[in-house]
């Protein structure tokens, strides 16, 4: 039997070092090594001695067998999914405390099991009477739903063999902990190893499992490259403070396209799926006013209105601010730039706050366009027409560059009630949409002239 070995693990990127290291020379992390014991007879996976290897083929000969799509029943999560769960397939959510990750699966589990799927949750943190609580505040309680609060791998790994089940969800997984490993639970050694094993099993028998992962103080997952690598789907939670909505987001999916989001409202009945989200960020829009217009970006297939607040005041300080929340600030110092050069504006010594309204985050340069149109109605203090729409990119010359998928775009703006949409000259067809009224610009100053 080999002699067990005391390693360095870095707990933020994995790395390993026979020595203590005070600062991670991978990922420049200070203070992040573990001292963990190893044994290489632990991990028989990696001597190769105990399975059979795999066999060459020729790609001609593989058949391209793609997985049949599940639906949870749960709109927003099957659009971010791609149509549903794979069987077989690992999918990672994480998320801020309390965000809502633990009530996001119950939710899909009651689903599943109403359709007479079997179901597992296995939980760390909370105990079955947490769980019960949380269900019946839920309305859920469904007779193929069930529950195990476990943290030993070894004993979840023995029931999932006696249960079966078609999806697991393990919440979280930092808390699970195998006994072949001396570590403690949630270190980037019994994480990899955890996970590595409930995904082989999954793979193994078709069960999907779902794997709920807490969120650093940075934002990221934790244990977090060795994490994502390993599952096939990695979804993330967001939401600003201070919001009642959640967003769903797709970073990595084999099964699907990772552009697109899901959105949720959190009430006292769990999350409630939004349809239109639209309408839910234009839903505090009042009379005109100077500085705020409505533009559009694409999250996938699913085109969102958005309101683009700016205020322009004289500066007290010898360098203005430039602040900008829910945009790339170095955007809107660009599109700064080009309102002085090109349009001939005076801002040198004026403070320019820009706002996306809701707390969405966008970087999609289709913006540029209401963001200029923003800042120059604040700073000549004249309000744009309630039903404008605009789309388009700035380029740092002041000409306006096309934007891709317009049709969805202005067919979303048409069933919203918008009547007039500034566009870029090349996305113009001459085509109609609705009662939409259309109107080609090639640059900023024609578009500023036409709209002012």
């Amino acid at each position: 039997m080999a002699k067990p070995r005391t390693i360095y693990t870095c707990q933020n990127c994995g790395a390993q070092s026979p020595k203590w290291l005070g600062k991670c020379p991978d990922c420049n992390q200070w203070n992040s090594y573990v001292e963990e014991t190893y044994s290489a007879s632990l991990n028989t996976r990696s001597t190769g001695k105990n399975s059979n290897p795999a066999l060459p083929q020729l790609l001609t000969e593989v058949s391209a067998e793609t997985g049949e799509h599940i639906p949870t029943q749960v709109v927003e999560l099957d659009r971010v999914l791609g149509g549903g769960y794979v069987p077989g397939s690992a999918i990672l959510i994480g998320g801020d405390p309390g965000i809502g990750k633990s009530t996001l699966v119950l939710q899909t589990l009651g689903n599943l099991a109403k359709l007479a799927r079997k179901v597992l949750y296995v939980s760390g943190e909370e105990s079955a009477a947490q769980i019960k609580t949380r269900a019946d505040r839920l309305d859920i309680n469904e007779k193929n739903l069930w529950i195990v609060t476990e943290n030993c791998l070894e004993n979840l790994l023995e029931i999932l063999r006696e249960q079966k089940p078609d999806l697991i969800v393990i919440d979280s997984i930092q808390t699970i902990y195998s006994n072949t490993l001396s570590s403690a639970p949630g270190t980037v050694s019994q994480v990899r190893e955890s996970a590595g094993q409930i995904i082989m099993q999954a793979k193994a028998t078709g069960m999907a499992c779902i794997l709920v992962g807490h969120v650093t103080k940075e934002g990221s997952l934790a244990g977090p490259k060795v994490l994502e690598h390993m599952v096939d789907c990695v979804l993330y939670f967001e939401s600003d403070q201070g919001h009642a909505f959640r967003i769903l987001r797709a970073v990595k999916n084999r099964y699907g396209a990772t552009n697109e989001i899901g959105v949720f409202e959190m009430t006292g009945k769990g999350l409630k799926e939004i349809a239109n989200p639209s309408s839910l960020f234009l839903s505090e829009r009042g009379k005109p006013v100077s500085g705020a217009v409505v533009a559009t970006c694409l999250e996938g297939t699913r085109s969102l209105f958005l309101e683009l607040q700016a205020l322009v005041t004289q500066s007290g300080f010898a360098n203005p601010r430039r602040t900008a929340i829910g945009i790339d600030g170095g955007r809107l110092a660009l599109l700064v730039a080009v309102l002085e050069k090109i349009v001939g504006l005076t801002l040198h010594n004026q403070d320019i706050f820009v706002n996306v309204a809701g707390g969405l985050r966008v970087t999609e340069p289709a913006l540029d366009l209401g963001v200029s149109a923003a800042i120059f109605s604040s700073f000549r203090n004249l309000p744009i027409h309630p039903k404008t729409i605009l789309i388009g990119e700035v380029g740092l010359t002041g000409e306006i560059r096309p934007v891709s998928l317009i049709d969805v775009r202005l067919k979303e703006a048409a069933k919203l009630g918008f009547t007039d949409a500034y566009i870029p000259q090349g996305n113009f067809k001459k085509q109609t949409v609705g009662d939409l009224n259309l109107y080609p610009v090639q640059s900023l100053e024609e578009f500023l002239h036409k709209l002012f």
